[in-house]
């Protein structure tokens, strides 16, 4: 169970990283762990931010420095979609604003932060 709290608390000091990252870039936040509701569909959006009318779409990750595949491996292929599919529904939900739309990465391995944009 430690393990399980050391992991989530890595997680949300990752976050606030990234948030910080995106704020110090004159982003400002606009939603935090969004999940879904009422759609059956799991999952969570890490960090929503924007500019203007760039909306930014952040996947964080962050793991011990030396993690197999680092954190930025941990963004696989079927992670991206889901975040995709996500984002659709966010979207939706905020009436499907005329935004432009950019997916990041924000990697964290041990205290090294690596901020990945167009991602994927």
């Amino acid at each position: 169970m430690t393990t399980d709290r050391a992991n989530v608390a890595r997680g949300r000091w990752g976050e606030d990283r990234a948030a910080a990252l995106f704020e110090r870039l004159g982003f400002r936040v606009v939603a935090r762990d969004w999940r879904p509701h009422g759609y059956g569909v799991r999952g969570d959006l890490d960090l929503i931010v924007q500019l203007d009318d760039l909306v930014v779409v952040c996947e964080v990750k962050a793991r011990r420095a030396g993690s197999p595949g680092g954190a930025v491996g941990a963004v696989t292929p079927n992670k991206q979609e889901q975040v995709r599919m996500l984002t659709e529904l966010w979207l939706s939900e905020q009436g499907n604003p005329d935004v432009r739309l950019r997916f990041d990465v924000v990697a964290i391995d041990g205290v090294q932060v690596t901020h990945y944009d167009h991602a994927f």
